[in-house]
């Protein structure tokens, strides 16, 4: 029977997105004990890639097919970093071959494990960029049947059995967050928190020591997709520029 791909659900739990960009922090306040920093302002060199929502796995997934012989177990998993891959690729058992791929955003890496150049680590993340999944690491297990399957047979039977797991995996959609903190004097607090529900803002913090008498500072998380749409809301509703800082 043919995998049947599960459409993509919105992900219950956020992933917070953490800019790559350093900011200076010697005159930013600080909010939950942490530093917050300032937004680049538009004449800056550096510059950071905005992070896109992708689909990814929200559950492991298996798929096992035996070719001439050789099992072939494929298992693929959600991981966010190369530090959750190296560990999700411990936890497998020792066969034949345990060759992998990952894809992390255009961070990517693959390994034949033994297996002739090119023909097993490629194919499998071949198959996770066919897929259209990211942040996705797929492992497949090949216990050694007795028959050679050849270059060609190898590349099938790996990315095949990649593809077919992914296929048939649950996903969901992630909407990459960012910790923002804004300080505003008291009588506009009503105001703002109107604007963050409107635009489904998390985790709204409040702390009142500031060193000034009359401001409080609001953090909170929002999709990074509408922050600029969300500090456009509040600078209008306020009449007035309020400075983000980024966390």
């Amino acid at each position: 029977m043919a995998a049947v791909r599960i459409p993509p659900r919105l992900c219950l739990s956020s992933f917070l997105f953490q800019s790559p960009i350093n900011f200076s922090l010697s005159h930013a306040p600080s909010f939950n004990g942490g530093p917050i920093s300032r937004p680049m302002s538009s004449s800056s060199s550096s510059s950071a890639t905005s992070p896109a929502p992708y689909t990814t796995l929200s559950e492991r997934a298996t798929f096992e097919r035996e070719i001439k012989k050789s099992k072939f177990i494929a298992i693929a998993s959600h991981v966010s970093d190369e530090r959750s891959a190296m560990s999700f690729l411990s936890q497998d058992p020792r066969a034949t071959h345990n060759c992998w791929a990952y894809k992390l955003g255009e961070q990517y890496r693959s390994n034949d494990d033994g297996e002739p150049s090119g023909t097993a680590g490629k194919p499998i993340y071949s198959a996770i960029v066919s897929s259209g999944l990211d942040m996705v690491m797929v492992v497949v297990i090949r216990y050694f049947g007795g028959i050679k399957l050849g270059t060609g047979g190898l590349v099938r039977a790996y990315g095949g059995v990649a593809l077919e797991c992914l296929k048939g995996a649950p996903t969901c959609y992630v909407k990459p967050k960012v910790r923002v903190g804004i300080e505003v004097q008291f009588e506009l607090v009503g105001t703002i928190y109107h604007q963050l529900q409107h635009f489904h803002a998390e985790d709204i913090k409040q702390d009142y020591d500031t060193g000034k008498d009359d401001t409080t500072m609001v953090s909170f998380k929002v999709d990074y997709e509408n922050l600029n749409s969300l500090e456009d809301a509040i600078n209008s509703s306020c009449g007035r520029k309020i400075e983000f800082f980024k966390g």
